[in-house]
C-alpha cells in the first residue's frame, strides 16, 4: 500500500524558513514525478513545485526564489526548503507521486497533507 507521509509544517514568523519532507513508501520511487501542492482555506489546491525522475524542477511563480524542491532517491524522500515565507503561503502543504504510462493512465498518490502557518 502506497503511503506519503509529510513532516515538518508548524508556525513561523514572515521571513523564516521551513523545510518538509515527504517520506514515500511507494516501489520505483524514483520513476515518479514528486510535487508539492498547497490549500488555502477557502481555496483550491494549487502546484507549489514539482520534480521529475530527471531532476527537472518546477514552480509556481509565487514561490520562485523562494522555494526549492529536491528529492533523494536513496531514501524515498522529496523535501521542500521554504525561505522568505510570507503570511500568504499560509496552507495546509500535501506531497504527491504521479507516474504517467504512455497509454495515458497514471497513478497518482497523495499525502495526507501538514499544516503550515506563517504569521505577520
Amino acid at each position: 500500500q502506497v503511503q506519503l507521509v509529510e513532516s515538518g509544517g508548524g508556525l513561523v514568523h514572515s521571513g523564516g524558513c521551513l523545510r518538509l519532507s515527504c517520506a514515500a513508501s511507494i516501489i520505483d520511487f524514483s520513476i515518479y514525478t514528486m510535487g508539492w501542492y498547497r490549500q488555502a482555506h477557502g481555496n483550491q489546491r494549487e502546484l507549489v513545485a514539482t520534480i521529475t525522475s530527471a531532476d527537472i524542477s518546477n514552480y509556481a511563480d509565487s514561490v520562485k526564489g523562494r522555494f526549492f524542491i529536491s528529492r533523494d532517491n536513496a531514501n524515498n524522500s522529496v523535501f521542500l526548503q521554504m525561505n522568505s515565507l510570507k503570511s500568504e503561503d499560509t496552507a495546509v502543504y500535501y506531497c504527491n507521486a504521479v507516474y504517467f504510462f504512455e497509454s495515458g493512465h497514471r497513478l497518482n498518490y497523495w499525502g495526507q497533507g501538514t499544516q503550515v502557518t506563517v504569521s505577520s
